[in-house]
């Protein structure tokens, strides 16, 4: 459970497709790393993104201490309400996530994904929102599974020129619980 100054949220993690992924965000949450960090980047109708102890979105480190890979699974993609990692290209994650915001897919897109051979689940799944062009670039490791609500009232904030709200959202606490 995410618990920000604006609500809370929760997601299911995948520790299955993403073992990496997973593991390096519970133990930073169970370190207490993300405790009072803000999301630094919100852009609606695409996603808001955290876990930058600088509150920069240049910073943040794993628990390895280096970038680690990434961790693709035909499994899992950045439909709405997905908890990805970000990074700056390939194999660079870092501590820093996103949970995908974007509620609108237009019907061109899903038509596409339907000729490039997309599971029709997932096409289907699309229609109700995400960020298609970032399955297979930002590993998925986690879901919302109830908060959609707050996640969207996090996106609909006033924003800065880099997208910074400008009235920080802050990551309260992060409760893992098995």
């Amino acid at each position: 459970m995410i618990h920000t100054s604006m609500g809370d949220v929760e997601v299911q993690l995948f520790p299955e497709q993403a073992p990496k992924a997973v593991e390096n965000f519970v133990t930073l949450a169970k370190q207490q790393y993300y405790d009072e960090v803000i999301f630094h980047r919100v852009i609606s109708d695409f996603m808001i993104q955290g876990g930058d102890p600088t509150g920069t979105g240049m910073g943040g480190d794993s628990i390895w201490g280096e970038p680690f890979e990434d961790e693709f699974s035909k499994e899992l993609y950045n439909l709405r309400g997905a908890l990805s990692m970000a990074n700056s290209g390939p194999n660079t994650n870092g501590s820093q996530f996103f949970i995908v915001q974007n509620q609108h897919m237009s019907a061109q897109l899903t038509e596409q994904m339907s000729e490039a051979k997309f599971p029709e689940e997932i096409v289907t799944a699309y229609q109700k929102g995400g960020t298609p062009w970032l399955d297979f670039r930002h590993t998925v490791f986690g879901q919302v599974v109830s908060g959609m609500d707050v996640v969207d009232k996090m996106a609909a904030v006033k924003t800065d020129a880099a997208d910074k709200p400008l009235e920080d959202i802050v990551i309260e606490s992060i409760t893992i619980t098995d």
